[in-house]
């Protein structure tokens, strides 16, 4: 988990590093690539790619999408740590919308670790010049999606193979994002290439090791570990990119960090 979120954090890097390429056409280069690699893997292990529960799988693909359409444009426009921040509450969405999809059970004290993250975000908001609300609201959009994304996973997990719920990202996400960059295309020079190629290449490598934390052990245990991301954020953001922030602004990311770390500890002592 811990050599996930380092390459998830890169990822972010390469894709905030080309900022001047339309998001869109980032996520078609990244569709192809992971299509490609996914494909491969499956056929290597003689496994069909067009799994069982097809409605369920193109959910999650449309879901993710979205999500990860939301989060690079939130990565173009705000700083590295914030974005980060913003999406560390998919895992409070993924709880709550849980209730509804499978039937999850939660806790009242739970809600307090939810209104804690929330009352962080109002803060990072607030005392950030740079965040406006629209920005706010596209991290929780962003969120939202990708707790949809996780629930639909959680809901394939006994009859998919984990590499077949990762080829119907790409599979979903291709034609959509093929069409769009036709009305929006920039054509890559130079180091932009390099760039495309790896935003694919590290968001398999990262997934694989994702995968293989959670096959190993409890979500509960692995999953904390993801929130030293935030650390790599704020050391990319500050050497690469030059960001700074203000104290209040660290406050609201702690605030946030809090409340979602308190829930995973919750669920994890309370089964």
């Amino acid at each position: 988990m811990l050599a996930a979120t380092i390459v998830f954090s890169l990822m972010n890097v390469f894709v905030k590093a080309i900022s001047h390429i339309p998001v869109v056409e980032i996520l078609f280069f990244r569709a192809i690539i992971s299509l490609i690699i996914s494909a491969g893997m499956l056929k290597a292990q003689g496994v069909s790619v067009w799994g069982n529960n097809k409605p369920i799988l193109i959910a999650r693909g449309v879901a993710g999408s979205i999500s990860l359409f939301i989060f690079f444009s939130l990565l173009h426009q705000i700083p590295l740590a914030t974005a980060r921040s913003l999406a560390y509450l998919a895992p409070i969405f993924t709880t709550i919308i849980g209730i509804f999809i499978v039937k999850e059970k939660v806790k009242p004290v739970q809600f307090i670790f939810f209104t804690i993250s929330f009352i962080g975000v109002l803060v990072v908001q607030g005392f950030d010049s740079r965040i406006e609300v629209d920005h706010l609201m596209m991290g929780i959009f962003a969120a939202i999606f990708m707790a949809l994304a996780y629930n639909f996973v959680r809901k394939l997990s006994t009859s998919e193979h984990p590499l077949v719920i990762i080829f119907y990202f790409p599979l979903v996400m291709l034609p959509i994002s093929g069409v769009w960059s036709s009305f929006v295309w920039v054509m890559p020079v130079g180091i932009d290439w390099l760039f495309l190629l790896l935003v694919g290449v590290i968001t398999q490598i990262a997934q694989y090791f994702m995968t293989k934390s959670y096959q190993s052990e409890a979500l509960s245990k692995v999953s904390i570990v993801s929130y030293v991301g935030i650390i790599f954020s704020l050391g990319f953001g500050y050497f690469i990119f030059d960001e700074t922030y203000n104290l209040a602004t660290f406050m609201g990311m702690g605030l946030v960090m809090a409340g979602v770390v308190a829930n995973v500890i919750f669920k994890k002592s309370h089964g």
